[in-house]
This record gives C-alpha cells, structure tokens and sequence, in this order.
C-alpha cells in the first residue's frame, strides 16, 4: 500500500497444509476420502431415482442432500488436493470467490437436513396426518426453499466480503477461501465485516439447527412414552440413521462456525474445516447403505444391470 492506496490483489496464497510436513500420507488419505464420497454420494443420487422401493419423502430429501454433498465437495477437494502437490499453492480472486460462494450451499444442506427432521417428525408424532402435512408439493416447496436460501446466502456474503478493501495483503492461512480466513485480510472496520457477515453465517446455521432438534426432541418423548422395548426401537429405527447424520453435520459446522473466530487457534480451524469439508460428506452415504432397504435396493439394482443376462 502506497500513499494511501490499497494495493489491488491478484492472487491469494493458501498456507493451511503447507506446513503439514510430507503432503504424500494426507494427499492419498483425502484422496481416498474424496473417492469414497463420490462414489457413495453418486449411488445414493442413482438409487433414489432407479429404485421404485426408494420413491419415498424421506429419499426425495436424501437424493437432494447427496447432490448438494456433490457439489461441495467437488468445488473444495479438487483444489486441495492439487496445493497439497504444489510448493507454493495459489488461488486467484475469482477462484477464491467461487469457493467462498460453493461453501455457503452447507447453509441449502442444513435446510435440506430441517427438511428430513420435519418429515420424520410428521411421521412419528402426526401419523394420521402425515402424508397431507408432507405431500409432494410441500416438499418440493421445502426444498426449493432451501436451495432458494443457500443461493442468495452464498451471494449475498461473497459479495460483500469481495468488495471489503484488501490492504495488499494475500496470504490466506487456510486450505480454502472460507469466511474467517478471507475477512482476516480485508479491512474489517465495517459492520459488515465486524458484525454481519458472521452473525449471518450463524443465524443461517442455527436457525435449521434449532428447529431439526426441536423436531428429534419430539419424536425422543415419544419414543420414551412408548411403553414395550420393542415399540421404542421400531420408531427409532425410523429415524436413527438422519439423527446420525445431522449430529456429524451439525456437530462440525456448530463448532467450526460458533466460536469466536478471530481468537481461535487457525490450526484448531483448519482441522475442523478439513473433518467438513472432506470427512463428513462421506459418512452421509456410509450411514444410509448401513440400512437393510438401501443394501436390497442397492443389490436389485447391481441385477438388474450388470448381471441380468
């Protein structure tokens, strides 16, 4: 910066795995991670469509989760896995820009996740109502509603924060262009920059957040109310697997976006921005093939198209 101007900056430098010693253990380890997720996330997307058994509410809300699983994870892992392979990794403004926007389709996921809460709570507390409080137009409605949030969210944030004044500084302590670490290098001295943009990022978290366990909470008294061992594990059975899935979702996003971000340890940051962005979506379809109708579909299918003769 130079009489007073701001310098502009062409490129950022990524240093979060620099200094991660030897990249051949964590770039094979991710890259198995990413392989794994694709895979399962791809078969999930293809089953739900294929398989008539799997035409249900609760896998339309699966199918759209996966998809959006897809997309993150294909914006955020490519990149990494080609820095972890290069000795001075860097990202230009647009690069940085569209990370910033693709990593804000996790608040499109929470609502997706709310979605899911909501139809097993309808059909566990209001069975008699379920399938008019569920029909398919609302959730179609529930699911353009949360594509509809992730967009403008993602928007919103990444323009603002782009057009924040960058002091010449572009060195980015992070793997990624997430918020915290790109506000770090803008002047912040705005409420934008202070105040909006992560109490924003918060709402749009906790808000879902808040209503899918207000949603588990429900549907937990009533199994407690049940009275036979048998009848408590057939309701929860109905909705283990989705709890499984939001307390790994939420659990990560919840601890990397809630705290106090400007006097966190960036080390702390980086692990936890690595568990969400590359772990995580990979647990979604682990989880779900753990359940007998998926592995039965999953097999009818594999018969149908690589067997039958």
């Amino acid at each position: 910066m130079a009489g007073g101007n701001v310098t502009v900056v062409t490129e950022f430098v990524l240093l979060g795995l620099s200094g991660s010693g030897s990249p051949g253990p964590l770039f094979w380890g991710v890259l198995l991670v990413y392989r794994v997720t694709l895979l399962g996330n791809s078969l999930i997307t293809l089953l739900t469509r294929a398989d008539a058994a799997l035409h249900l509410l609760m896998h339309f809300f699966l199918r759209h989760f996966s998809a959006a699983e897809l997309l993150y994870t294909k914006t955020i892992v490519p990149r990494m896995l080609a820095d972890l392979l290069s000795s001075g990794p860097t990202i230009p403004p647009t690069g940085c820009f569209t990370q910033l926007y693709f990593s804000l389709s996790v608040i499109a996921e929470c609502g997706l996740l709310t979605a899911v809460a909501n139809d097993r709570y309808a059909a566990v507390c209001r069975q008699l109502r379920h399938s008019t409080l569920m029909n398919q137009g609302a959730c179609v409605r529930m699911v353009g509603t949360s594509y509809h949030v992730g967009i403008i969210t993602g928007t919103t944030h990444s323009i603002f924060i782009f057009t924040l004044p960058f002091p010449g500084a572009n060195t980015i302590h992070h793997f990624l262009c997430d918020i915290p670490p790109v506000l770090r290098l803008a002047y912040v001295s705005t409420f934008w920059g202070e105040v909006g943009s992560p109490a924003l990022t918060r709402a749009f978290i906790l808000t879902p957040f808040s209503l899918t366990v207000a949603s588990y909470a429900r549907i937990l008294a009533i199994i407690l109310g049940v009275a036979t061992s048998q009848g408590r594990r057939k309701i929860f059975s109905t909705c283990s697997s989705q709890l499984l899935v939001v307390m790994l979702f939420f659990g990560t996003g919840t601890v990397a976006y809630m705290r106090p971000w400007a006097g966190s340890s960036q080390d702390g940051g980086q692990v936890l921005a690595l568990f969400y962005t590359a772990v995580t979506p990979m647990f979604n379809p682990l989880v779900y093939t753990l359940r007998n109708k998926e592995v039965t579909a999953m097999r009818r299918l594999v018969k149908r198209h690589v067997w039958s003769p």
